[in-house]
């Protein structure tokens, strides 16, 4: 089943993380109630290494896009200014046998790592799905992939990656996917990583194999 991914972003001015502070209450109320309904898949924030916040990554995997601009309709970040920009991208969660998310208390230091992957062009995705999916399949029943999936095109084909991962740093992400066939084969192009961490919101079961 697809759904939608909203990829968003904060102001860079100074009054950005007051802005973020100020709603961040509302914003948690709202993402609980989607993720308890089954509605919102995974929400976390984006950071730069050195801790400042810029922006939020929110997946709602079985949302068409009536139901995602709805989400977005209700959301403090989108209505109050804490989001400058945003984009709203057809996305598929990788049916895998993953582990539940983390629900404890919010730590102060990252656990994770949002990697964001554009397709290079002409890339033959087709030719390494296999082989990819046989590490992601192992590394999502160990834990550290926590979600993955496909950025789509207006069409449904596949265009790019998401994942998050059990790693600290980004340094130690881009290692774990050095190895990767979609790296070695040249699938990715243009690739973004984030340190993340999670709050404890009531996740329903991603979707499995």
């Amino acid at each position: 089943m697809n759904g939608h991914v909203v990829i968003a972003w904060d102001g860079e001015d100074e009054g950005a993380p007051a802005r973020r502070a100020a709603v961040r209450d509302r914003h948690l109320g709202v993402i609980t109630g989607w993720a308890a309904c089954g509605r919102l898949n995974l929400a976390v924030p984006l950071f730069e290494p050195g801790g400042r916040a810029l922006g939020s990554l929110m997946v709602l995997g079985a949302e068409d896009e009536v139901g995602a601009r709805e989400y977005l309709l209700e959301e403090p970040f989108a209505r109050d200014g804490v989001w400058m920009r945003y984009d709203l991208r057809p996305f598929r969660i990788a049916p895998l046998p993953y582990q539940p998310l983390p629900s404890g208390p919010m730590p102060q230091h990252f656990t994770h790592v949002v990697t964001i992957a554009e397709d290079a062009p002409g890339a033959d995705r087709e030719a390494h799905r296999v082989p990819h999916l046989d590490r992601v399949r192992a590394s999502a029943a160990d834990g550290t992939l926590a979600l993955g999936g496909a950025l789509l095109d207006s069409r449904g084909s596949m265009v790019g990656s998401i994942a998050v991962t059990r790693h600290a740093t980004v340094e130690e992400a881009a290692a774990f996917w050095a190895a990767d066939p979609y790296v070695t084969g040249g699938v990715w192009g243009q690739v973004s990583r984030f340190p993340t961490r999670f709050a404890p919101l009531p996740y329903a079961e991603l979707p499995r194999e």
